[in-house]
């Protein structure tokens, strides 16, 4: 009989592991979270974590998306909205982009760019959570046509234009590059919704 001691510890729940990377990368960037260090402040080794997730790689894929399916139920509440179509496009323009320098979310997602050219899976897993954000996007786009208030576009090419030019100002933005800025760069927003989709 194997001795207790020796007994494999139960895993964390997936959830705990998710929430305590993101709380770890807010704290001390990405760089800076190793598997061993995040498996301390779960009480459990670095080699248990490989074990649960295979790799770095996996899990940062898996806490990304744990941490769009929360921000997706935020994004479902404004679609849903009363609201016209014009504040809820500008709604989701503020959601899609960086709260600030070091957003965990934004930090996440540019690390899983960097890292999707040398994987499948990771291209595979952000090729499937942006593809939500854009099918809520054209859904919008075209219910603002419909309804006219936005111009007779293509909301399925509007849609990757205007997405180009949210990951275009969010970049500089978590990065913290001098002269941007979430203000900033909503400002922009409002003026391209004006010059291009905004129905005169």
């Amino acid at each position: 009989m194997a001795r207790a001691s020796s007994a494999r510890r139960p895993a964390k729940p997936r959830e705990e592991v998710f929430a305590t990377a993101m709380a770890a990368i807010a704290r001390h960037g990405l760089a800076g979270v190793t598997m061993a260090a995040l498996g301390r402040e779960l009480g459990m080794s670095g080699g248990h974590l490989l074990y649960y997730f295979g790799s770095k790689d996996q899990l940062l894929l898996e806490t990304l998306r744990w941490s769009e399916s929360q921000l997706g139920e935020r994004r479902r509440e404004l679609l849903t909205d009363d609201a016209p179509a014009t504040e809820r496009l500008r709604s989701f323009a503020a959601l899609y982009l960086p709260t600030g320098p070091g957003d965990p979310r934004w930090t996440l997602w540019v690390e899983v760019w960097g890292r999707s050219q040398a994987s499948e899976e990771i291209r595979a897993g952000q090729s499937e959570i942006e593809a939500v954000w854009r099918a809520d996007l054209v859904a919008l786009l075209r219910e603002g046509v419909q309804g006219g208030e936005f111009r007779a576009v293509d909301p399925e090419r509007f849609a990757v234009r205007f997405g180009a030019l949210l990951d275009g100002f969010g970049t500089p933005i978590v990065v913290g590059l001098p002269g941007s800025g979430r203000e900033i760069a909503l400002g922009h927003v409002e003026d391209h919704l004006h010059e291009a989709l905004l129905a005169r």
